[in-house]
């Protein structure tokens, strides 16, 4: 099979890497893909904004099946306009979509469908948006309708932080994204991540994870869009994964075909696990980033029938196997993000960083010149590893950061803490 995998970022080299060991795989090609892509396949110049010049792509090269990989190009109906040229792509349509591309839908879908989620309001003016914000009181979330990279959310520990929030999402800091605004209620408790392949019809529950989404260690600084994960997480009981699948995933299934709008792709939940029980605080409609990373170095599948058989409606009796070694990833980022920062400065080591025992290192952020590999984004580089337990998993990825030359470079230092303090009590 010809593949064309859509996207550049940490994310899409996993999926990479995974699909190229795909036996079922002749030729892999990445659009636009990045420095450290290039190991896994083709990659090709192509702006995937532009869905005539990715159709006409398609065609020449004779691609059977399209993996897109980020969530911009299939909000923007990516999918269906290929689907309108006979070309088989992996992800929802743009009506289905919008359960990441609006908040405020999402929202008002698990109303209308009864899955469990804070309290909240939406609001299209600053005026109302501050007195309610005032009326519910801190701590509060205060949500960008649209897709703004994962940095559309404030989580407001008091009512001047949300007050300011408001201001500068209906100020234009996230332009269109912000236009409208999703206040809603804080749910304390544990948050992981869960992922579901769908097919319009059937979820296949994948591997639990849990992400890190504040910039620095002990949960501190602002929102990202994550800097690291682990999988599987210990807060994912089966009674716990029951209970996600019943109440949220499979509602939101039957919702979407309810709707006329079948959900076929990966359904990422962010989940707290509340007093109350799982609560859902976001859905997104991809792979998770970092989460894919880790999910990919865990299957032991091969993807690709997974990946059509969620294309076709054919994932009723299908199943996945796992490696039941945990998988743990670090993101490093350029100093600065998740606001400004520089590009084009130098990493070294990453070769030397390689070679320790589990690990891989996925690209997220990178652009190679005259031999040279070099910072080209926010979050630039996935250092993931495998191990016995999440204690050898973290050592591991740690070990091999500490081989890597980027003086322009930070990552958090505490990737799975949560899970390590519970092997270490359980020693």
């Amino acid at each position: 099979m010809h593949i064309l995998l859509l996207g550049s970022g940490g994310r899409e080299h996993a999926l990479a890497w995974k699909i190229a060991a795909s036996p079922l795989v002749t030729k892999l090609l990445i659009a636009p893909g990045n420095a450290g892509m290039a190991r896994e396949g083709q990659c090709v110049a192509l702006d995937i904004s532009n869905h005539a010049a990715v159709i006409d792509f398609c065609k020449a090269s004779a691609v059977d099946l399209v993996v897109v990989g980020p969530e911009t190009p299939l909000v923007a109906g990516i999918v269906d306009d290929l689907a309108s040229a006979g070309i088989k792509a992996f992800g929802p349509s743009r009506l289905a979509a919008r359960l990441e591309g609006s908040k405020g839908f999402t929202k008002d879908f698990c109303a209308e469908f009864g899955i469990p989620t804070g309290a909240y309001r939406r609001f299209s003016n600053a005026g109302d948006a501050r007195a309610y914000a005032r009326a519910q009181g801190a701590p509060i979330v205060i949500k960008a309708d649209g897709l703004a990279a994962g940095k559309g959310v404030v989580v407001a520990k008091t009512l001047s932080e949300a007050e300011d929030a408001i201001a500068m999402m209906f100020e234009g800091a996230f332009g269109a994204a912000g236009a409208e605004v999703v206040i809603e209620e804080f749910l304390a408790g544990r948050e992981v991540s869960f992922f579901a392949l769908c097919d319009g019809e059937t979820a296949l529950p994948l591997a639990s994870a849990q992400d890190h989404k504040r910039a620095f260690d002990h949960d501190q600084g602002p929102n990202t869009g994550g800097m690291g994960a682990y999988s599987p997480t210990p807060f994912v009981t089966p009674e716990v994964h029951d209970e996600i699948i019943s109440r949220i995933i499979l509602p939101t299934v039957a919702g979407m075909k309810a709707r006329s709008t079948p959900f076929h792709g990966v359904l990422y939940a962010g989940v707290m696990l509340t007093e109350q029980g799982p609560k859902l605080f976001e859905y997104n409609v991809r792979f998770g980033d970092p989460e894919c990373q880790v999910l990919m170095m865990r299957m032991m599948s091969d993807i690709i029938p997974a990946l059509l058989a969620a294309c076709d409606g054919q994932l009723k009796n299908f199943d996945l196997r796992w490696y039941p070694a945990p998988a743990l990833t670090v993101v490093m980022a350029t100093k600065g993000y998740p606001g400004d920062y520089a590009k084009g400065s130098a990493i070294a080591g990453l070769d030397a960083a390689a070679k320790i025992e589990g690990v891989e290192i996925f690209h997220a952020g990178t652009v190679e010149k005259s031999g040279q590999i070099l910072a080209n984004g926010g979050r630039v580089l996935n250092i993931c590893a495998s191990g016995k337990t999440v204690r050898e998993a973290q050592a591991r990825a740690y070990q091999a950061i500490d081989r890597i030359e980027w003086p322009e470079g930070f990552c958090r230092r505490d990737i799975a803490w949560q899970a390590v303090e519970m092997e270490k009590a359980g020693d």
